[in-house]
């Protein structure tokens, strides 16, 4: 094995996969002329070798560390000049790390951790800057007008030992001027014990009585029976800054404590909105534990001021109202990481809970080793937790993004991603983005999300819910029961394998499972009542299904699939005026409503739930097609005389809702439609005298079949002859060569 000392840069672009999602072939065009005009010669003009690119990213090794922080300040500044010209959309912005260490040779590559330092430093670099390892920045301080900002010494992931690093600035006064970033310092798993400083948290006026007691929550008083292993509830940390900026700080370390205590198989944990519930009701903590039917009962404080975090949290015994331990915490902000890990050690420790490898190595896994790229992870599962217009779906995305930018490799971010993505997919929600490029970014950040983490309970429940609308049935069920395993406690994994479950015929267990989600969240959100509704109304519980969709309707009024189940559900309990009200209500928030529409949508369903379903919808009052349109037989296009209409024809006209469209038909079966906010093309073909067309990105990718008749009645064109009737719309129309 050949090794040899070498300085190795690498470069990523920033937020690729954004980029690529707005414009591919631009974005991948845009990648290899930067390689051509700036990198290449760069490269060569320092004396370096381009050993390869990385997708998105260059490896490239110098034999001095010099030339090659040369050849990086010569790339960003030459980056920097053609993106000042370029819209923000179409700017490629790298961030370059550079380390001096030992490299393993393996023909024309190399390997070994030297490679792998550089491409940990080039995350922490900024967009459009470059960080260089403590072993480079030793040789280059004091041989080039740059400046140098120490970040410290960092712990990186996969990287045993902590490793200095500088961010490199133009200002060769900066190196003296500017104060060290203070690292965010990293303790081994469980074995922080004894590092951590005991003080008052006196500046928010708050004391903390060690082995203090209150009066026991009795036995009897349990809403729900205690479960056989350790149950515990997580209540929300109180923010005690002063501030309301570090709430989501607060309600972050909560919801951390909550994830990471639900990965262990041996303990019980209660859901975040369960308990955010409990605690706005200003309830005692007997009072919580009773109520959401735990054993023990988690509470804190934070206090975030400046750098500084303080942290009081103590483990409470509600059946004896002994407090089992508490601690007081006062570090930097950086180390919050190191705190969690070590209250999570402390409550495993105090209930005695074993783990298992899996659970042990994922515990100890850091979620990211930038703080701000988690705060804005935050504010996205804030932003998120109860999205369901455009704009919450907007603003959750574009944190996880910016989260991503900030450190690629953060798993949940990609995960959180995935989450919004198959929601707009499997519900069809066009607004956002088109069905294709939906479908295509939840596998893409699902499979992202697994790459960095294969455990990522999140990312595996998301690739479950693809599989279940492709019809894959033994994968989704294999990927919701993975994603379990890795987080039993999540009631929304839980309730997303009842689901799969039910939609593949598997009642009982469906049941089971759902009822086991609504015991770990007993207070659950709109999502998760919604959810919970649909699995028991396909389940056939009828009266189980309806108070829940009830309630997730008086939530989200707007939300489609809460009014549709809800007038199917009221339809089969023989409220005829309730189901006739929600169907109404239905149409009115998607007025091309119609059962040929949901025939297409759920055709991965099993036939009798799709018939049951059916059924119900067409009780409630729901048409067959949009706007009840009913074509006389008399009337309708067939055969040849259709195919003649679309035999390279343009048909020119309005929907029924008003928007004017034009759509192409050439002879080859290809069809362009457009209209004020639509620009799409697809594949159409004649079955049964039916126009049955296919565009990318809508109904999930299917062939969708409607009819064509003589606009005998000319209801709403006197000048249009023709009508297109398709389970989205009903469209008037004129045929010009």
């Amino acid at each position: 094995m050949k090794r040899r000392l070498a300085a190795i840069l690498i470069a990523d672009v920033v937020g690729y996969s954004r980029l690529s999602q707005i414009d591919e072939e631009g974005t991948r065009a845009r990648f290899q002329l930067d390689m051509t005009d700036i990198f290449d010669p760069s490269i060569a003009h320092h004396r370096g070798r381009l050993v390869k690119t990385l997708g998105d990213g260059l490896l490239i090794e110098f034999q001095s560390v010099v030339d090659a922080l040369r050849c990086a300040v010569d790339i960003q500044k030459k980056k920097a000049e053609r993106n000042s010209g370029a819209l923000p959309e179409q700017q490629l912005v790298f961030r370059i790390g550079i380390n001096l260490g030992d490299i393993i040779v393996e023909g024309e590559d190399i390997q070994g951790d030297g490679v792998n330092l550089a491409d940990r430093i080039q995350g922490l670099a900024e967009p459009g800057g470059i960080a260089i390892s403590g072993s480079a920045y030793d040789q280059v301080k004091s041989k080039l007008a740059l400046g140098y900002i120490s970040l410290g010494e960092r712990m990186v992931k996969n990287i045993a030992d902590p490793i200095r690093v500088y961010r490199v600035v133009a200002d060769p006064a900066a190196s003296i001027n500017a104060k060290p970033v203070q690292p965010p310092r990293r303790w081994p798993p469980r074995k922080a014990l004894g590092l951590i400083v005991f003080v008052l948290l006196a500046g928010a006026g708050v004391w903390w009585q060690i082995g203090a007691t209150f009066l026991p929550a009795s036995p009897g008083r349990f809403a729900y029976p205690l479960p056989e292993k350790p149950s515990v509830a997580v209540l929300p940390f109180i923010n005690v800054s002063g501030a309301t900026e570090h709430d989501h700080l607060a309600a972050g370390l909560t919801d951390d404590l909550i994830t990471e205590l639900s990965k262990v198989s041996g303990l019980f944990v209660i859901a975040r909105h369960s308990v955010f519930a409990v605690r706005n009701k200003d309830s005692s903590i007997q009072d919580v534990a009773a109520e959401l039917g735990v054993h023990y009962v988690l509470e804190g404080t934070l206090q975030r001021a400046d750098t500084r975090l303080r942290i009081n949290v103590k483990l409470i015994d509600a059946l004896t109202g002994l407090s089992l331990w508490a601690e007081r915490y006062d570090r930097q902000y950086m180390d919050l990481f190191a705190v969690q890990d070590d209250v999570i050690g402390k409550i495993i420790s105090a209930l005695e809970v074993k783990l298992s490898k899996n659970e042990r190595e994922q515990l100890a896994r850091i979620p990211t080793d930038n703080l701000e790229a988690y705060d804005y992870f935050l504010r996205a599962e804030q932003e998120g937790f109860f999205y369901g217009d455009v704009q919450s779906f907007r603003r959750t995305l574009a944190y996880y993004q910016k989260a991503i930018d900030l450190d690629p490799d953060f798993a949940s971010a990609h995960a959180g991603i995935a989450r919004v993505a198959v929601d707009v997919w499997r519900n069809d929600y066009n607004y956002l983005w088109s069905g294709a490029v939906a479908r295509k970014v939840a596998y893409d950040a699902a499979g992202q999300a697994l790459k960095i983490d294969p455990n990522n309970a999140r990312a595996q429940t998301v690739l479950a819910l693809l599989q279940l609308v492709d019809g894959r049935a033994v994968e989704a069920k294999d990927s919701a029961y993975r994603a379990v395993a890795a987080q039993p406690n999540d009631a929304e994994i839980v309730a997303n394998l009842a689901l799969i479950l039910a939609y593949f015929g598997d009642s009982k267990q469906a049941i089971i499972e759902m009822d086991k989600a609504l015991r770990l969240d007993p207070t659950p959100p709109p999502n998760l009542q919604l959810l919970a509704g649909i699995v028991f109304y396909t389940t056939r519980e009828n009266a189980r299904a309806i108070p829940l969709i009830e309630a997730a309707r008086s939530a989200l009024p707007n939300v489609e699939p809460a009014r549709e189940y809800l007038a199917a559900a009221y339809a089969y309990a023989n409220e005829k005026q309730q189901a006739e009200q929600e169907a109404k209500q239905l149409l009115a928030i998607f007025p091309d409503s119609n059962l040929t529409y949901y025939t297409y949508l759920y055709d991965y369903w099993r036939d009798s739930d799709l018939r049951y379903h059916l059924a119900g919808l067409r009780a409630a009052g729901i048409p067959q097609w949009p706007f009840d349109f009913q074509g006389n037989p008399a009337d309708q296009i067939r055969g040849s005389e259709l195919r003649e209409l679309m035999n390279n024809k343009t048909w020119t006209g309005k929907h029924r809702n008003g928007t004017e469209f034009i759509q192409y038909f050439d002879k080859s079966g290809g069809t362009a439609y457009r209209s004020a906010n639509t620009s799409i093309t697809g594949t159409v073909e004649i079955r049964d005298d039916r126009l049955c067309e296919q565009f990318t990105g809508y109904f999930l990718d299917r062939m969708v079949c409607g009819y064509v008749y003589r606009n005998t009645s000319k209801e709403w064109e006197l000048d249009k002859p023709f009508i297109h009737v398709t389970p989205r719309a009903v469209m008037s129309f004129s045929v010009t060569p």
